[in-house]
C-alpha cells in the first residue's frame, strides 16, 4: 500500500508537470497563432501596396510613352519649321537681290531721263 501511495504521489507530480508543460505549449501555440495573424495581415498589406505600386508604375510608363511621343512630334514640327524658315530666308534673299537689280535699273533709267531732259533743255 505504501508503494501504491508513492506511485500516486509520483503520478500526481508527473501529472502536474505535464499540465504545466501543456499550459506552456498552449500559450506558445496561442502566441504563434497571433504572430501568424499579424504576419498574414502584414502580407495582405504588402500585397495591396505592391498592387498600388504596380498601378503607379503602369501609369508612369504610360506617361513616359505619351511624353516620348509628344517629344518626337515636337521635334518633327521643329525640323519642319527649320526647313520652312530656310526656304523663306532663301526667298527673302532672292527678292532682296531682285529688288537691288530693279533699283539699279530704275537709277539707270532715271539717269538716262535726266540726261535726255538736260539735252532737251539745252536746245
Amino acid at each position: 500500500m505504501l508503494q501504491a501511495a508513492r506511485k500516486v504521489v509520483v503520478l500526481e507530480s508527473d501529472l502536474e508537470k505535464a499540465e504545466e508543460k501543456a499550459d506552456m505549449f498552449e500559450r506558445k501555440v496561442k502566441q504563434l497563432e497571433e504572430e501568424g495573424h499579424l504576419l498574414t495581415n502584414n502580407l495582405r498589406s504588402l500585397e495591396r501596396c505592391e498592387e498600388k505600386a504596380s498601378q503607379r508604375e503602369d501609369s508612369y510608363e504610360e506617361t513616359i510613352r505619351d511624353l516620348t511621343q509628344r517629344l518626337k512630334d515636337a521635334e518633327n514640327r521643329a525640323t519642319e519649321a527649320e526647313r520652312t524658315v530656310s526656304k523663306l530666308q532663301k526667298e527673302v534673299d532672292r527678292l532682296e537681290d531682285e529688288l537691288l537689280v530693279e533699283k539699279e535699273k530704275y537709277k539707270q533709267i532715271s539717269d538716262e531721263l535726266d540726261a535726255t531732259f538736260a539735252e532737251l533743255a539745252a536746245y
